[in-house]
């Protein structure tokens, strides 16, 4: 049985064995019923998104050949930005999560497919897809969790360095491309010993991600700019604020689909003999939606729709929308939430889950305006006075 983490409220506890392996069973009709109406339709589909995409970022960089002038440099970043996040998300993403691999086209598969960003393909498919879709949300094995730098749950300890938790994740939004490219490489772990460091796998692939760093880098920091010639400047800034809303908008968009308050965690345990349906409802706890527009499901990639995402992962993003009300009549009919909410909504509750998880269980709510010198005083003593004072004072509160 799936295990969460420990919840005063099981939202789980009313289902039956049979009824989550039956859940299971109409999830892979679903599934089933999709891939075997997959043709030309869906095929025009991502070949037009991907000449949409070329054709502006094209025009968008011939405007920012004269991006001396005011105009035409907000023509061209503006231009630029939603080319870069269209090639991320409703391209990259999904052609090397295997969604387009059936047309069996060589340009448009996921064995060749490199896409815009610092971390190479074939690493990003092995932390992404191999494991924080096969782990999701089990904490202490999906990684894309906080990305091993964040407290996630309250049944982590807490620790005073994870007051800084907030600014480390604003960084990591605004430079989220090389913070995904050294979490890919398991940065941390692997740079700890000197025998990690210097093992020959470790080394191959930091020299994989460098060299796809300087080409990156390369293109949109001196070709791009050089071509531009007195405009070489503001092409350069151009480039990097494209970039920046790139990993701005990602970021935004990826910790909205399993962060914000409500969406569950699960122990370690929990993939113990994991069956098929239980590993169906450990996704569909775990993941929350983006309700919006058909543009805003564009470029999200369609991880607006997170769900179904995670659900049928191989499935083409064109087709969350069609199978979305199928999979929620399945949330109604078994009594679970689906969770979906408007874009700022999902990303302000993501941001104060991040917050009042950066501070020890419940000071967050605790604090008032009447109490607050009062829980400063105690926050204090909780970061410097060691672990005794830590373990005292959140007896005390609990």
């Amino acid at each position: 049985m799936t295990v969460l983490q420990k919840k005063s409220d099981n939202p789980v506890a009313h289902l039956s064995a049979e009824d989550i392996e039956m859940i299971g069973k109409e999830l892979d009709t679903i599934r089933q019923e999709v891939r075997d109406s997959l043709g030309e339709d869906d095929a025009k589909y991502i070949r037009k998104v991907i000449d949409v995409q070329r054709k502006l970022e094209l025009g968008s960089r011939a405007a920012l050949l004269v991006s001396m002038f005011p105009p035409a440099w907000v023509v061209g970043t503006v231009g630029l930005s939603v080319a870069k996040i269209l090639e991320n998300m409703e391209i990259g993403h999904n052609i090397l999560h295997g969604q387009w691999d059936w047309m069996r086209d060589p340009k448009i598969h996921s064995t060749t497919w490199e896409w815009d960003m610092a971390s190479p393909a074939e690493q990003w498919k092995h932390s992404h897809n191999e494991l924080h879709h096969t782990y999701t949300n089990v904490i202490g094995k999906d990684n894309d969790l906080g990305y091993g730098i964040m407290r996630v749950d309250e049944d982590q300890r807490w620790h005073p360095m994870y007051l800084a938790q907030p600014l480390w994740n604003f960084i990591n939004a605004c430079f989220f491309e090389y913070g995904i490219a050294a979490y890919d490489l398991e940065l941390g772990k692997n740079l700890a010993s000197k025998k990690r460091r210097q093992n020959p796998e470790f080394k191959a692939a930091y020299k994989q991600v460098l060299k796809k760093i300087r080409n990156q880098a390369g293109k949109d920091y001196l070709v791009h700019p050089a071509l531009s010639g007195p405009s070489f400047l503001p092409t350069l800034a151009a480039n990097f604020t494209a970039n920046v809303v790139r990993n701005l908008w990602s970021h935004s968009v990826i910790m909205c689909g399993h962060f914000p308050e409500g969406v569950e965690t699960f122990e370690k345990k929990s993939i113990d003999g994991e069956t098929r349906g239980e590993w169906y409802l450990r996704q569909m706890l775990g993941s929350a939606n983006i309700s919006g527009s058909k543009a805003m499901h564009i470029m999200t990639g369609n991880l607006s729709h997170q769900v179904e995402h995670h659900l049928f992962p191989d499935i083409p993003s064109n087709r969350y929308a069609e199978i979305a009300p199928k999979v929620k009549d399945i949330f109604d009919r078994y009594g679970l939430t689906y969770h979906s909410a408007p874009l700022y909504k999902q990303v302000a509750s993501a941001w104060h889950k991040v917050i009042r998880l950066s501070l020890p269980n419940g000071w967050l709510a605790e604090t008032t305006p009447k109490n607050a010198p009062a829980q400063v005083i105690k926050l204090v003593r909780m970061t410097t006075g060691g672990k005794k004072v830590r373990r005292e004072l959140s007896k005390a509160a609990a």
